[in-house]
């Protein structure tokens, strides 16, 4: 087994014992980097001096003591680019850490490497960065998911140990399914936003990619906790979450939602699923059919909440201030649609207008206000089905990943592809994906995710019941043949 294939636990014991060092470790991830990322794309920038004189005096006694962390390129790091994968915010550099990189460096983790990602969050697939696509490790003509698509490849890859993502409405669970590794999306209000640069506000929350649930546990031990720079974080105790890691099942039910297992799944997808579902049963958990009955408005009510909040948000960009400035503008007015023009692509003016339309005078009830109510029926569809169950159990994607340019010209089958991620977000609830099969394509394996959706903030027990299927069985430890 090669340095790099290590789980984050696994490095760990490599460096306590002193069989491995820091600055050592940090050699055989630039090595690998070096070797196969010319075909992922999955870095956009990378410190390695930096990182280095971190690694030269890491302590590795501390919780995530000398372990490298990919970040995500909308996270700010002192001192590093954050472009978002823009022209936007080409050559910014941040001038401050965000809280959840503030608490990596105290857990003694060393933050390496910026990766790819949709512009400003906005995508599915990794194809919307302004900088390079970025290819899935196990069938280079193939998206990794997105919009955390670099964070996906990189763990799947053996590139990092571990990375940093967002998620809004699926940007990690989704491509954590489609490159075969461990994403989790905490609670809304668990991990500071302080630092992201927002798309919307009331959905996106930050988590961990990982190669195992375990070091997701980890991860969210370093990262969690009320942040005062961050008004939407509460004051919620942060237990250790790997406390409750290697208990049996017994006792615990499962929702089965009959809206999440109807046509449209990638038949090879529903198999793995329905297969990990029968596991679960063998290891003492009780399956337990629910409804989530206003399932179907979800992805309409996400588009109009999430793409009004971008509108707002990404309203900072012109030219005044920060990034790209047009460099040809007669007025104050065309200067700020000329930057407008030529620093966002495609997608995010797609969203943006969209937003801006829901969000305009005689709308903004129409549109809105309406998808807020319906919002709160979903949310309350989650609260009743917990009172049933205590995890909910589903596909994360309804199908394997796709080739590149499949749907770039067909944004409304793009946005179908987090169907199954997106009232997670309008929840506010915690979610995760892990491996349970492959679906064979084209004579390739491709990774399946199992999605299993937790109460909010009860990210302890999903942990548990995720470890105890990732435990059970051989699926986290296939590695797409790449090198």
């Amino acid at each position: 087994m090669s340095l790099t294939s290590l789980s984050v636990a696994e490095l760990q014991t490599q460096l306590r014992s002193k069989a491995v060092s820091p600055v050592e470790a940090l050699e055989a991830l630039e090595s690998r980097i070096a070797a196969v990322d010319g075909s992922i794309c999955g870095y956009l920038a990378r410190d390695y001096q930096r990182a280095l004189a971190a690694a030269k005096c890491a302590d590795v006694n501390l919780p995530l003591g000398g372990v490298p962390i990919a970040i995500k390129d909308v996270i700010n790091v002192q001192g590093e680019q954050c472009t978002c994968g823009s022209k936007m915010l080409k050559g910014y550099t941040a001038p401050y850490d965000a809280t959840v990189i503030t608490r990596l460096k105290a857990a003694g983790a060393i933050p390496f490497g910026r990766v790819n990602m949709d512009e400003f969050a906005m995508g599915s697939s990794c194809e919307n960065s302004a900088y390079a696509i970025t290819h899935n490790p196990w069938d280079l003509s193939r998206i990794p998911g997105g919009s955390s698509g670099g964070s996906a490849a990189v763990v799947a890859a053996d590139e990092a140990f571990a990375a940093l993502g967002s998620d809004t409405g699926g940007s990690i669970r989704q491509p954590a399914a489609l490159c075969g590794c461990v994403g989790l999306k905490p609670s809304y209000g668990r991990v500071s936003r302080f630092g992201l640069v927002a798309f919307a506000s009331s959905l996106d929350q930050i988590g961990p990619f990982t190669k195992t649930v375990r070091d997701s546990a980890l991860l969210l031990n370093a990262i969690s906790g009320r942040d005062p720079m961050d008004s939407t974080s509460l004051d919620e105790p942060v237990p250790d979450y790997t406390a409750q890691l290697g208990r049996d099942l017994k006792g615990v039910r499962l929702g089965m939602p009959r809206e999440y297992f109807v046509g449209g799944t990638h038949p090879q997808v529903d198999k793995a699923v329905r297969d990990a579902i029968a596991h679960y049963e063998s290891l003492g958990a009780e399956i337990v059919e629910i409804s989530l009955p206003h399932t179907e408005y979800a992805v309409g009510v996400y588009y109009i909440i999430a793409t009004a909040e971008a509108s707002a948000n990404l309203a900072r960009f012109d030219g005044v201030r920060y990034g790209h400035r047009t460099a040809e503008a007669a007025n104050i007015l065309e200067h700020y649609g000329k930057t407008r023009e030529e620093g966002f692509g495609a997608e995010v003016k797609r969203r943006i207008i969209l937003g801006t339309y829901v969000l305009s005078s005689g709308y903004y009830d129409a549109y809105y206000l309406r998808a807020q109510k319906v919002r709160t029926l979903i949310r309350q569809d989650f609260t009743t089905a917990f009172e049933k169950v205590d995890a909910i159990i589903c596909p994360t994607s309804p199908e394997p990943a796709f080739k590149i340019g499949d749907r770039s010209d067909d944004p409304m089958r793009m946005y179908l592809a987090d169907i199954f991620t997106i009232a997670v977000n309008l929840a506010g609830i915690c979610g995760i994906s892990l491996p349970c099969g492959f679906a064979q394509v084209e004579g390739k394996p491709l990774p399946v995710g199992l999605q299993l959706i937790g109460q909010p903030f009860r990210e302890t027990e999903l942990l548990k019941i995720a470890h105890a299927y990732e435990q059970s069985t051989e699926w986290h430890k296939a590695r797409p043949a790449i090198s």
